[in-house]
């Protein structure tokens, strides 16, 4: 079964519904974020706004504080400065996390309790997994902009993310990305309608064959 977390805009639950790829083609092909950063849960769909955390590498105090800010639908966004040596997150965030409505966790690090995390349907996104334990006195920053496998993320903005990938939608384009998508996914599926009929790729492309 798909793990869709429940999505409290029903915005955020058609741009899950529609996907990474077809979101980030509609809405300019821009802010795609690393494929190296991938689901736990291929399975997993994720699309809500972004609270942000600006973490030190192998510390995770500032995780806890950011949950306090983070509520129903959004999505928690860790900068741990691709570290992976270390997992600030794992099965006890995870159900803090669920408990206050959250749709997600992207990071930008690794995590650990990689099986019970699947099992509890909570969509995480992680550059890696890693058993290695974390500190709690670093002190880091909440809701500030973030780098996230090479994307600047701003607090508000909207990540969609699944088995694709994940891409950043500014706060402002929701509704434009939306239905700009909407768009894409009709002429995709008049495309497939078309192939069903009998014409090929390079006709609906308006390509030669050579």
């Amino acid at each position: 079964m798909t793990a869709i977390t429940q999505l409290t805009d029903p915005r955020m639950a058609r741009l899950a519904a529609l996907g990474a790829a077809t979101v980030y083609e509609a809405n300019g092909q821009r802010d795609a974020i690393d494929p190296a950063i991938k689901p736990l849960d291929p399975t997993s769909r994720i699309a809500g706004r972004v609270v942000t955390v600006d973490l030190e590498p192998a510390d995770n105090w500032f995780i806890h504080v950011a949950l306090l800010e983070a509520g129903e639908g959004d999505i928690l966004v860790v900068d741990a400065k691709g570290y992976t040596q270390a997992g600030p997150w794992g099965d006890v965030l995870t159900l803090a996390a669920q408990e206050r409505g959250l749709a997600g966790l992207v990071i930008d690090g690794a995590v650990r309790d990689s099986q019970e995390i699947i099992s509890s349907g909570f969509p995480v996104f992680t550059r890696g997994v890693c058993i290695r334990k974390t500190t709690k006195v670093q002190k880091g920053k909440v809701n500030v902009p973030v780098a996230i496998g090479g994307v600047v993320v701003y607090p508000g903005d909207i990540l969609v993310g699944d088995a694709d990938g994940l891409v950043r939608v500014a706060a402002a384009d929701i509704d434009a990305a939306l239905t700009s998508s909407e768009h894409r996914e009709l002429k995709e599926e008049q495309m497939r309608t078309r192939i069903r009929e009998g014409a090929t790729t390079l006709d609906l492309l308006g390509l030669t064959r050579p």
